[in-house]
């Protein structure tokens, strides 16, 4: 359910670049944008993707890991790839609030947003 703050279109996405506190969810290290989006709306996005990295045997071991949520029509598919343009999963929603598309990164144990990097 949406709260009364959350922001389903992440309108302050942009002022992250880079983090000057990690969060630990599941296990996991996500900086500081991570922690804003899941504050928005998107924890269900974060979480999920955050079990397959840990227990997917196609993903858990790769180091660097780029993870995109592509949303349209109330619809969304998160896709992980290998940095290199192969699909190492795909994930589909059939419903979701969530407004915007996001790309973040798993790289040295660290779920970060693109841009903090």
């Amino acid at each position: 359910m949406v709260g009364e703050h959350d922001d389903l279109e992440l309108k302050d996405l942009d002022q992250f670049s880079g983090t000057e506190e990690y969060h630990n969810v599941m296990g996991v290290n996500v900086t500081d944008g991570v922690a804003y989006v899941m504050q928005n709306g998107y924890s269900w996005f974060v979480t999920d993707m955050l079990v397959i990295v840990l227990h997917n045997q196609a993903v858990k071991n790769e180091e660097f890991l780029v993870v995109n949520l592509k949303v349209a029509n109330k619809k969304a598919l998160a896709v992980i790839e290998d940095g290199n343009g192969k699909v190492l999963h795909r994930q589909k929603y059939d419903y979701t609030d969530a407004k915007k598309d996001l790309t973040l990164y798993f790289e040295c144990s660290v779920l970060m947003l693109a841009n903090e990097r």
